[in-house]
């Protein structure tokens, strides 16, 4: 696996989502151990940076990350966020970015991954409630003492990201970035570009859209996070089949899956930008891990560049609310 510098920070080209193995999307949690041998084969393969969240779960997805990389910390680059829990008795899903509460949310996530550092911690979403001068001098102390290695922001806007870095060096923004997502993370690059600061793009396929393996909505189960989405929604669902379409005729071509097309479009933009894609089998870490290999022509990446776009925003309105794009 090739090697990149995310804002300062040395790792994989390509990382590891781990959300899907314990919470949002259709079979999480079924098979626990399939998703720790999905880690474990990750780093065989040398995909180093593994993301997680305490909201996943909450709180399950860091364990089994954690159960999945004891003893081979080493081996490993751990990305884990806060935000999105009050540990002041609110609980899940709301934001708190509050001091008190980002230095309860490191001490349980490093207790929950089994380890003595979070190689990159992220505010999951802004905190309008909390200044982020004061999130990031909380952050910046943890630094100081060793339990947070580097700093990141999750969708972020402009405007934090220069506040945010202004306080502490910001080593990576994360942004939904996929072919059929771009707008968020390219409104952003030249900012992120001038500060020296990486790229790290979610959803990199488009939620499992992009592979062509959900051809139906009745493979989702009811209460898959994606059926709130609106490009997910009757109607919308079926016209972006289209897209669907248009990638695996470029992957015919190019002698590769429709996954490892998405991605080897995204690796092909620049370096500074590591594409975590989410899954809990071995097959599909085998599958995404190979992208590293594909290169597109240019007439392949002209295709992809010109795709139909989406019909439906990415997020529900109250959770596009909650981003800083």
């Amino acid at each position: 696996m090739q090697r990149v510098s995310l804002g300062g920070l040395d790792v994989s080209r390509i990382g590891l989502g781990a959300m899907s193995m314990s919470d949002y999307y259709t079979g999480a949690g079924s098979d626990e151990a399939e998703a720790v041998r999905a880690v474990r084969r990750a780093l065989d393969l040398g995909v180093e940076l593994v993301d997680t969240a305490e909201i996943y779960g909450p709180f399950t997805n860091e364990e089994l990350v954690g159960r999945a990389v004891a003893g081979r910390r080493d081996d490993v680059v751990i990305a884990t966020k806060f935000g999105l829990v009050s540990h002041a008795g609110a609980g899940p899903n709301v934001l708190d970015s509050s001091p008190a509460n980002v230095r309860t949310a490191v001490e349980g996530s490093l207790r929950r991954l089994g380890t003595d550092r979070i190689d990159l911690c992220y505010q999951h979403r802004v905190d309008p409630g909390t200044p982020i001068e004061e999130t990031m001098g909380a952050l910046a102390e943890l630094v100081r003492e060793g339990k947070v290695r580097h700093v990141g922001l999750s969708e972020a806007g402009a405007d934090t990201i220069r506040r945010a870095h202004a306080v502490h060096p910001v080593t990576a923004v994360q942004t939904e970035y996929s072919l059929w997502s771009r707008q968020p993370a390219e409104s952003l690059l030249p900012l992120l570009r001038e500060l020296g600061i990486g790229l790290v793009a979610y959803s990199p396929l488009g939620r499992g859209f992009l592979t062509g393996a959900i051809r139906s909505k009745g493979q989702l189960d009811p209460d898959d996070f994606r059926l709130t989405t609106p490009r997910f929604a009757e109607g919308n669902f079926e016209r972006n089949l289209r897209i669907v379409d248009e990638v695996e005729s470029v992957a015919a071509d190019a002698d590769a899956t429709p996954a490892q097309v998405a991605l080897a479009w995204l690796l092909a933009r620049s370096d500074d930008i590591v594409p975590i894609p989410g899954t809990r089998r071995v097959a599909r870490v085998e599958e995404n891990a190979a992208a590293d290999t594909v290169t597109l022509t240019p007439e392949q990446l002209s295709r992809l560049d010109t795709l139909t776009p989406p019909t439906g925003e990415r997020y529900a309105d109250q959770d596009l609310a909650r981003t800083g794009l």
